[in-house]
């Protein structure tokens, strides 16, 4: 679910070697809190992507330009990517293949209770409700509709590049984990910047 759009990228490589070199570069994880809590990189900060777009002007104003972007597989990321460029920051890269061509390079993660990815939970939910809409058509021919529902709407998902079942599923306590703390993500944010 790589998107298509003019966000910066960097590779994990790249981006690894970048770390390496500039202890001013931060990684910004824009995954839920949960998807954070089961794997992330080392020393990265969690702002989950709604919370960027809520904190915008003071991400910007925090952040300096020299942040990498990284969700599951970079989609998330690269949103992020967009709304901060629209808002003024020039310096955020998008993580290309983000947490999983993270893991697939054997770079370093920091492991905690296992969960289920957003991205995998949308297959479930959509699957299943195509599943058990076609299996009630039987009884219920009007049923199909749902299935046809569900259908558009994950059209709709890949020609806008946006997942609305996603943004629900990730206001699930399942998915929240331990929490994010934007106060502590975004203060990081600033000292990380002082210190540069």
């Amino acid at each position: 679910m790589n998107p298509k759009n003019s966000s910066p990228t960097i590779d994990v490589p790249t981006a690894r070697a970048l770390l390496a070199n500039n202890p001013d570069v931060l990684i910004v994880d824009v995954r839920t809190p949960g998807e954070f809590e089961t794997a992330h990189v080392p020393a990265s900060i969690n702002l989950p992507l709604e919370q960027v777009d809520a904190h915008l002007g003071q991400i910007v104003n925090d952040a300096g330009g020299r942040i990498l972007l990284m969700c599951q597989s970079g989609t998330r990321a690269a949103q992020a990517c967009t709304s901060l460029a629209n808002a003024g920051l020039g310096g955020a890269t998008v993580i290309t293949g983000g947490m999983n061509a993270w893991i697939t390079a054997g770079a370093p993660v920091e492991r905690g209770r296992e969960r289920w990815s957003l991205e995998r939970q949308v297959r479930l939910v959509a699957g299943g409700i195509v599943l058990l809409s076609v299996v009630a058509s039987i009884w219920v021919p009007a049923a199909r509709f749902v299935a046809g529902f569900v259908g558009a709407g994950l059209t709709f998902a890949a020609l806008s590049n946006t997942c609305a079942m996603g943004a629900l599923l990730s206001r699930l306590p399942y998915n929240r984990g331990a929490g994010c703390d934007v106060d502590r993500s975004l203060a990081r944010l600033r000292n990380e910047r002082q210190e540069a």
